[in-house]
């Protein structure tokens, strides 16, 4: 029989033991697959939610200004730039100005792209999203009420007549009253295509928001200013990375475990074959090969382990999960880190009772019943 072979079948020779001590690792490795993927489903969620609807954060010009922002407008060239700056996913402009809207000689329009509306944080409540170009807008649903507007009614907007194609509702108690349509059209109507109030930006998922805004504040402070909500974006922080701390507590916790088990099953196996490891030396064994052996045996349980912790603990997940609401998403990142483990634990948990072996005087150990 090979070396090789000799260590992948020495642990199962005695078969309780060898069970007791994979089921005693298998539990930790569960623990760890398990409790990964339930935290990476989590904060993806999470992520799409803080995510989702609105902006990130907000561009806008440096200097004090007279456009419906307070602020001075930006030439719209800055949508390019701000987009082209690592970290960021989507960037819109926005167009706000106050001009005659129905009967209001004075409100607020707001002309933003159709494909970058869901960053104003509206949701169509009736009707459809307006047509870039065309003579169409959405109304706020405290607007269109106040006012009497339905879709398919017309409202004349600085003088021109605009299509109502839908009523949008939003958790903005100011954008809830006030009119969108297509930015093209509002540079039209201030007979100014090249201006632009404020740009919407949106982060790649799995960025920090603050960083990014910290980037492009770096790179263009000078010129322009990032409205960031940065209280939020820490509480965030701050939940993410208390999900993860959880986990890494929780894991060591049972990579604890499994340690102390399997250098008790070893130290259990060296007791056991005392007299086993002294013949192995009377002729010719030396020290490092005994070394290795008992070491070998310990990984081949862990990894063993690590193959049965990993599969329930997918297959729990999977299986239970979207029953208790939750949606696990794992990655190999997961797996790896569960078998590095399992390995790290096999090495240091034979490791002492291998030098414990190694240790042992051939006569003593050959006297040994």
């Amino acid at each position: 029989m090979s070396f090789l072979k000799f260590i992948l079948k020495n642990p199962f020779r005695r078969k309780t033991s060898a069970i007791l001590a994979i089921v005693g690792i298998a539990i930790g490795i569960i623990v760890i697959v398990a409790l990964g993927g339930i935290t990476d489903g989590l904060v993806n969620t999470f992520e799409d939610t803080i995510h989702a609807g609105g902006a990130d954060f907000q561009i806008s010009g440096k200097e004090t200004g007279d456009s419906a922002y307070g602020t001075n407008t930006i030439d719209a060239s800055w949508t390019d730039k701000i987009a082209n700056v690592t970290g960021v996913e989507e960037a819109y402009p926005i167009y706000v100005v106050l001009t005659s809207v129905g009967d209001d000689y004075m409100n607020t329009l707001i002309g933003i792209d159709p494909e970058g509306a869901n960053l104003a944080d509206i949701s169509m409540k009736d009707g459809r999203m307006f047509k870039d170009g065309e003579n169409e807008a959405i109304l706020g649903e405290i607007y269109a009420d106040d006012n009497g507007y339905e879709v398919g009614d017309n409202i004349k907007i600085d003088g021109e007549d605009f299509e109502i194609v839908g009523i949008y509702e939003s958790g903005d108690s100011n954008m809830a009253g006030g009119v969108f349509t297509s930015i093209s059209k509002v540079g039209e109507l201030q007979d100014d295509t090249d201006s632009i109030s404020n740009i919407y930006v949106k982060v790649e998922k799995g960025v920090d928001a603050q960083e990014v805004a910290d980037r492009i504040d770096a790179k263009y402070g000078d010129d322009i200013a990032t409205i960031t909500s940065v209280m939020e974006m820490e509480q965030m922080a701050t939940m993410l990375d208390m999900l993860q701390a959880s986990t890494w507590a929780i894991s060591l916790l049972a990579i604890v475990v499994g340690g102390l088990g399997i250098i008790n099953t070893m130290l259990m196996s060296v007791f056991e074959r005392t007299r086993e490891i002294g013949v192995l030396k009377a002729v010719g064994w030396s020290n490092k090969k005994i070394l290795t052996m008992i070491v070998g045996e310990s990984l081949v349980i862990t990894i063993v382990s690590a193959i049965v912790g990993s599969l329930i603990g997918f297959l729990g997940c999977t299986l239970l999960g979207p029953q208790m609401g939750i949606e696990p998403l794992f990655t190999a990142k997961i797996f790896i880190q569960a078998f590095t483990i399992a390995i790290v634990v096999g090495i240091i948990g034979g490791l002492y009772p291998a030098i414990k072996a190694v240790k042992l005087p051939p006569t003593e150990a050959l006297r040994y019943e």
